[in-house]
């Protein structure tokens, strides 16, 4: 905007300067050529009194001598009355122009070599009409336009100069706000909840600065307003917490028993967690630094412990593979857990008992896959299945799990993917990436895939091997 306003001003002012100053010096130019023969009128003019009282030579070379001329001026007698033709002085004009001047009665200009000459009739006694030839040279024609033009080149240039100057100022002066309002948009696009911009400028970017501020009070109020509400309802879950507790406690020894008084304790410190996020309101605004993340080897075996006993409670069959050496992804230890539960708990929720399943981990350069698949009848479709909120259509589902799941892998800039299995169900593949830079884009029924150089593609990993 800076820039097309700068440009905008220079055109305007070149084409008003060339407007203006063209003419003016083409006025400057005709205004020496009629001063420089308005002088020569004059010392033809001075000539003319001696001429009218003699037509002697000598007389009349005095008296063009005494004009002061040199011999710029000339005097032409035509013959008549006993006396031939003289001419006094230089000639430069041709003698057809002086006839004709003579003829004529009537002042003409001559072009001769090196400027001008002007030819003024005069009548002498006589009645004959004798010409008077000034000459004037060139440069007294230009005298003064040279300096001229130059004058009006230089107001010209100084013109085009103070405007840009001026249409350079008035855009820093709608682009600075301009600027500070895509500033506050970005900030408050990376999670800085207090970015707000200055409602200065011009009348409409002004009014954008404010409608901008008030939108980010009412995204802070919004959030403010969903975090309370998540630590509302959380805290709500207390009382039967408790009481959950209470009865687990009372269920005596027993694997069942310690299942789920593990499962109970584990949802409290979960209501905890939520609770405590809710109430701190501090978003994070970016990136996990190198040293965070956790082992997703370590998170895959102890939740696969957990659930092992509830497999062998229902008679699954179920393998676990890459998890014999760390692998580190960088993702929160909760946030790998929270996501496997959900996985592990679908499996679970949504196909028979005896169903075998089965997590694999595989560990590549720029990226870790974790794959959990099952032996069931497989999702009709995958695309509803992922969408927020939408569910499988069944008691007990809000369909929030995969979205989980989907959200951990995109914030590392992978992606989640489901197909069909080895096992002859449903395969979730999360692609966890670690450096974060590869572009979202949505592919095929809905999933999100991603365009990264040299990247191998699913099968160039092991696929889970059959159950034995």
């Amino acid at each position: 905007m800076r820039w097309a306003l700068v440009k905008v001003c220079v055109a305007v002012t070149t084409m008003v300067v060339v407007a203006f100053a063209v003419p003016l010096g083409l006025v400057i130019k005709e205004m020496a050529r009629d001063r420089a023969f308005s002088n020569a009128e004059r010392e033809a003019a001075a000539i003319a009194p001696a001429l009218s009282i003699t037509t002697d030579r000598e007389e009349l070379e005095r008296v063009v001598a005494s004009a002061g001329s040199g011999d710029g001026i000339a005097v032409h007698i035509p013959a008549g009355d006993g006396t031939k033709a003289a001419d006094i002085g230089l000639r430069r004009a041709p003698g057809d122009d002086i006839e004709m001047t003579r003829r004529l009665g009537r002042a003409s200009t001559t072009e001769v070599p090196g400027g001008f000459t002007l030819l003024q009739p005069t009548a002498l006694s006589s009645g004959a009409i004798a010409v008077v030839e000034v000459y004037v040279p060139e440069s007294e024609v230009t005298n003064g336009v040279g300096t001229a033009w130059a004058v009006l080149a230089g107001v010209g240039v100084a013109l085009i100069i103070g405007s840009v100057a001026v249409a350079d100022r008035l855009g820093v002066r709608m682009v600075q706000p301009a600027q500070r309002l895509v500033e506050g948009a970005h900030e408050l696009g990376e999670g800085k909840l207090g970015a707000r911009v200055p409602e200065a400028g011009p009348t409409e970017l002004r009014l954008a600065a404010v409608a901008f501020n008030s939108m980010a009070d009412q995204v802070v109020q919004l959030l403010a307003n969903e975090r309370e509400l998540a630590a509302d309802l959380s805290h709500r879950l207390r009382t039967p917490l408790t009481v959950l507790r209470l009865n687990a406690a009372s269920l005596g020894e027993g694997p069942a028993a310690e299942q789920t008084r593990t499962a109970v304790a584990q949802l409290e410190r979960e209501v905890d967690t939520i609770i405590r996020t809710a109430r701190e309101a501090k978003p994070q605004t970016a990136a996990p630094g190198p040293g965070a993340g956790c082992d997703a080897a370590e998170v895959v075996r102890e939740r696969m412990g957990f659930w092992s006993a509830l497999a062998e409670d229902e008679g699954r069959k179920w393998r676990v593979a890459g998890v014999d050496r760390p692998v580190r992804i960088p993702v929160a230890r909760a946030d790998l857990a929270a996501a496997l539960d959900a996985l592990l708990g679908n499996v679970f929720r949504h196909t028979a008992e005896g169903t075998a399943f089965a997590v694999d981990v595989h560990n590549g350069e720029d990226a870790v896959i974790v794959l959990v698949s099952d032996a069931g009848p497989g999702i009709a479709d995958p695309e509803a299945a992922m969408a927020r909120g939408r569910g499988s259509g069944s008691d007990g589902s809000t369909g929030l799990g995969l979205d989980i799941v989907r959200r951990l892998a995109e914030s590392t800039g992978g992606d989640v993917r489901i197909g069909s299995s080895v096992l002859g169900g449903t395969e979730v593949r999360i692609w966890f990436q670690l450096d974060g830079r590869a572009p979202v884009r949505r592919g095929h029924r809905g999933a999100v895939r991603r365009r990264r150089p040299g990247r191998r593609s699913v099968s160039a990993f092991n696929r889970p091997r059959s159950l034995p």
